[in-house]
């Protein structure tokens, strides 16, 4: 097996593998199992289209498309664990030298929680942040029926037609200079949609905050990717009001969940984007 730089989690949420390299079989099935189940779960009626994600990923593979990243679902009912919801990111092996790579985030389950879903996304290698695009971007479904096999292929080159899109976005943001007003204001929305109406335990300033030295600049794409990497990855300091109204220390959490990972990501690109749009407007 290739040596990895992984990144693994355990817990009620998520198993997860992440590599620098792309991630061979033995890696995927050691940490992410449910995208080899070789049935759908016994839930499933006779129409269900079963086709293994490993196959999509073979399949892909063929096509010049990697995983480098994977994750699944740690479900309630133990009985799913091996057919639990699961996301893939995969991109060309070819933009390592890069400072970003545009990526196809598929995301199945063999349970019945979801229908194949595929997105754009983008990383970006300083610090192994994971984007994925928002709502202005290309989203395909494809339910478990018919020739699903040969519908999410062509889905993921239909993501990938929106990789020119995607790269002009992220230049678009690197040019556009915000104000500390500007900044804060970015941080202040992405808390409304990391926490919705609840008390948010962080400031805008935490999360506005850089994590390492080339974060550090007010460009548009560095303070989203700070933003964003502060709010997905968690683990700030914070103070929180408790039922009493006492103030409680509290640290954020990680969004270990997959679909409030893909739906706090999008939504914040999307802030990223009306910011922008405000600014050229």
């Amino acid at each position: 097996m290739s040596i990895h730089h992984l990144a693994t989690r355990f817990g009620r949420n998520a198993h997860q593998i992440s590599g620098r390299e792309p991630l061979d079989n033995e890696a995927l099935y050691r940490h992410v199992p449910s995208i080899f189940a070789n049935e759908a779960h016994d839930s499933r009626s006779q129409r269900y289209v079963y086709v293994p994600t490993i196959d999509i990923v073979e399949g892909l593979r063929r096509e010049g498309w990697f995983p480098f990243f994977a994750v699944q679902s740690v479900p309630r009912d133990c009985s799913r664990h091996g057919h639990a919801k699961h996301m893939l990111r995969l991109r060309r092996d070819d933009g390592i030298s890069k400072p970003e790579a545009a990526e196809v985030i598929i995301v199945n389950s063999h349970d019945g929680t979801s229908a194949y879903q595929m997105f754009a996304g983008m990383l970006r290698f300083v610090c192994t942040n994971s984007m994925i695009a928002g709502e202005r971007f290309e989203e395909v479904r494809v339910p478990h029926k018919g020739n699903i096999q040969r519908d999410i292929i062509e889905g993921v080159y239909t993501v990938a037609e929106d990789f020119p899109r995607l790269i002009d976005a992220s230049e678009g943001m690197k040019a556009t200079r915000l104000s500390e007003d500007e900044r804060r204001l970015l941080g202040e929305v992405s808390l409304v949609a990391r926490y919705g109406e609840d008390e948010s335990p962080l400031t805008p300033e935490q999360i506005t905050e850089p994590r390492r030295r080339e974060d550090m600049g007010n460009s548009l794409w560095t303070t989203f990717n700070v933003v964003q990497e502060n709010v997905i990855r968690g683990g700030l300091q914070g103070r929180k009001r408790n039922a009493e109204g006492r103030i409680r220390r509290r640290q954020s959490r990680p969004i270990n969940g997959i679909d409030q990972n893909v739906t706090l990501n999008r939504a914040l690109w999307t802030l990223a984007e009306g910011m922008q749009r405000l600014k050229a407007g």
